[in-house]
């Protein structure tokens, strides 16, 4: 498979509290992590980057090759770093820290995930775009229930309000699944900077435009900070090609 990321502060704020990297672990097998910190000006940009990197040093010393272990690995780890943000996040220097989260990791044509918050996971097949996600968010929960259509749920004025991160008190309910990939595929992961700025229809036209995977990552955060960059803009794009698996 091929990978290209990119992140950007965006045109509003100060600081990029996004985080995103790659991890190879002793088989060979990678994992994407994805993370948008909240709270302080430091806190969310520690809680991000803190997360992302503990998942990634437990990563590579690891030999999993499987689904089964990386569902397990995921369970595990997601919990052990949501206890430990949420203690972090009760000192006066990072109070309430917390973040989203997505991790990818991709094996023989298999793609597992796991989901907390509002950042998304897509996939681009032949030329029609799909979330695989559903924003743990009250506005979220509200489309679910049928109180909310997806057009009202973009305007809302409580849209970032999200229900699941890690670093809340509770153990965190991670939407763990996964997806048949075939070659030619393109998975988008994002931070929600892309999606409140960019229709869905726009960001499928950028992944099927006939560019690098590099140049698909630029425009996409070009689109975001042209329509307003109103939060920092992450994006994650990955090819399936004929070794999913590299």
């Amino acid at each position: 498979m091929k990978i290209s990321f990119l992140t950007d502060v965006g045109q509003k704020r100060s600081n990029n509290q996004d985080y995103i990297n790659c991890y190879q672990n002793r088989a060979g097998v990678s994992l994407i992590v994805l993370a948008d910190g909240m709270g302080g000006h430091r806190a969310g940009h520690i809680a991000s980057e803190m997360t992302a990197t503990d998942l990634g040093s437990s990563w590579v010393d690891t030999q999993i090759d499987s689904l089964n272990q990386v569902r397990e690995w995921l369970i595990e780890q997601i919990e052990i770093e949501n206890e430990k943000i949420y203690q972090l996040g009760q000192t006066d220097q990072y109070k309430g820290m917390g973040t989203t989260l997505e991790a990818v990791v991709i094996i023989d044509h298999q793609m597992i995930y796991a989901h907390i918050g509002d950042s998304r996971i897509g996939l681009l097949r032949k030329e029609e775009y799909t979330q695989l996600t559903n924003d743990h968010s009250l506005v979220g929960a509200l489309v679910r229930a049928g109180q909310l259509t997806e057009a009202e749920a973009e305007h809302h004025p409580q849209r970032n309000i999200i229900t699941q991160s890690i670093g809340q008190a509770e153990p965190v309910e991670a939407d763990i699944a996964i997806k048949s990939l075939e070659v030619g595929d393109l998975v988008l992961i994002n931070s929600d900077g892309l999606t409140n700025m960019v229709s869905q229809e726009d960001i499928r036209d950028i992944l099927l435009s006939d560019v690098t995977l590099e140049e698909k990552a630029e425009t996409l955060i070009r689109f975001a900070n042209k329509a307003g960059g109103t939060d920092n803009i992450t994006v994650g794009i990955v090819e399936v090609t004929e070794e999913a698996s590299e």
